[in-house]
Parts: C-alpha cells; structure tokens; sequence
C-alpha cells in the first residue's frame, strides 16, 4: 500500500476568508475534493477513506468550512434566530438572506478556492450531509470545474424531501455542553442517527475529544444553517446539470431521510443512485471500502 505525507496548507481570499486544507496522494493523480457537512471538521472523513481513495489514485484535497475547524471564523457575527425562523415561514428564501452573514455559494466560492490556491482548474468533488449541498452549488454555479459531483447523504433544498425525524433534529441543533468530558459525553446523542448496525459509541467519543481539541468552535452552527436556508431549493439548478453524478445515500439515514438521496438522482440527468443498507448519517468504517469503490468507479468514468 503506498504512504504519502500529509500536507497542510491554507488558502487566502481576496475578502480576507482563510480556508485551512489538506491533501493526500500524488498530486500527478486526478484531483478529489472532499467538502464535510455541517460544523464538522475536515477530520470528520474517516483516514481510512481519505488514504483508501489517495491508494486508488486520487489526489485527495479536504478543507474546512468557514466558521469551523482552523478556517476563518465570524466571530461576534449574530444572527437573529427569531428572523430567520420568520423568514422562513414566509417560504421566500430571498428574505432570510437579509438575516444571515453568507450562503452556500460562498462556501462554494470557499472550496473553489481552495483549488485555485493549488493551481487546480478543475476536479472531481464529492460531499456529504451539507458538503453534498456545497458541492451541488458548486457544479451548478460552476459546471465548467467540475469533472464529477459525488452527494453523500443529502439533499435538494426543498422542504418536501430529506427531512429529520424530529428527535434527530432536536439533537442536533440542541446546544452542547463548553468543557471537554461534556462534550465528548454528548456525542452520543449520535446514535439517533447513526447506522444501527455499526454505530459504535466510543468511537464517536473519542473522535469528540479529538475534535473538540482542535477546534471547538458552536458559535459557527447557527450562521452555517443560515447558509444552508438561504439557499433555498437547488431542484432547477439540479435538473440543469450535465455533471456525471453519483448519489450515494443511506437506507437507515434519520437525519436527512432517504428520500433527500433519491429526490437528488431524480432531479439530476443520468444520475447513478446508490442506496446503501445498514448505513446511517454517517461513514461508518466497515462500509469505507464500498464507498472507495463506487466513488474510483464513478472518477474513472470521467
């Protein structure tokens, strides 16, 4: 099995966002960008998969979002949580961008980025849970860069699909505790979501704790989900697409329901679905290799 170093770098734009990357494999190999969802870490993608796709042949680039891990961070940023449920009510997407810092095409405009900054014209990009929305923005806004979009466990934007059962909801805006052993307590409340098969409690505290050591950072959660809301429905950009695209989703998924996946290879033209059973709102690690191998098999396509 080849080994390769792990690079960090940081990328700077012109509006003074910073974004905090890594990447992984050769970088003569087909670049893949992987965009994590909300407020989780560029560490939050299992090293197993990030190393797995580098092995396969991928020059494998993750960052984090703003708001999170070492990437520029809005503090003292509010938003109105009151007016943004309101707007929301309203369903005219428009009037919650008036309430919030920035939506998913700047993130998007975060990720491209990242790539410029490495001298990339284009890329594979996959993401999962909010990642998967980044990345659709990005093929929709950007079609041209994008040699394949891969969406994990995600949505279109339209409140008729992917919803939470309440309960996963619940946990995952709930406030979390600021000491460390809180926080890592905490993390179980994943197991609502989780696969059921492979959940495994802890892991998820010890990835918690290693978390919460690099960057603990809750403030960011609300301006997050106030880009994700913003950007309303993506279903017209989506059915515009021309991008290979594989949808991959979990049967057992609670927090972005399946039907958020299979709303998604719909919309898109000739989208491969991919259903996965036993796999939750997560990447639990005995399903890593059947996600590096559809993942090679779809960027070889291209």
């Amino acid at each position: 099995m080849a080994q390769y170093d792990l690079m960090m770098a940081r990328a700077k734009r012109p509006n003074g966002i910073e974004l905090e990357y890594t990447t992984t494999g050769s970088p003569s190999d087909p670049p893949l960008m992987l965009v994590m969802g909300f407020t989780a870490q560029l560490t939050a993608w299992p090293e197993q998969l990030v190393r797995g796709l580098a092995d396969r042949g991928r020059f494998v680039i993750t960052h984090d979002n703003r708001d999170c891990g070492l990437s520029s961070k809005l503090d003292g940023v509010e938003v109105d949580q009151i007016a943004v449920i309101e707007a929301l009510g309203s369903g005219d997407p428009s009037a919650i961008k008036g309430q919030v810092p920035y939506s998913l095409s700047d993130m998007s405009d975060d990720a491209f980025a990242v790539l410029d900054d490495l001298g990339l014209e284009t890329a594979h990009i996959a993401g999962a849970s909010m990642g998967g929305m980044i990345v659709q923005a990005m093929a929709i806004e950007h079609p041209e860069r994008v040699r394949t979009l891969t969406s994990i466990m995600s949505n279109t934007g339209e409140i008729e699909y992917g919803q939470a059962l309440p309960e996963a909801q619940a946990a995952l805006l709930a406030p979390p505790p600021t000491d460390r052993a809180g926080v890592v307590e905490f993390a179980s409340r994943a197991l609502i979501w989780s696969s059921k098969r492979y959940a495994d409690v802890e892991a998820m505290k010890e990835r918690a704790g290693l978390a919460y050591d690099r960057s603990f950072y809750p403030e960011g959660a609300l301006r997050q989900m106030g880009a994700i809301l913003s950007y309303g429905s993506r279903a017209d950009g989506l059915r515009g697409l021309s991008v290979p695209t594989l949808v991959i989703h979990g049967v057992d998924d609670s927090l972005i329901a399946p039907s958020g996946g299979e709303r998604t290879a719909e919309l898109i033209p000739d989208a491969k679905l991919m259903m996965v059973a036993d796999m939750g709102h997560d990447l639990p690690l005995p399903l890593v290799p059947t996600l590096i191998d559809a993942i090679i098999e779809h960027t070889d396509r291209a």
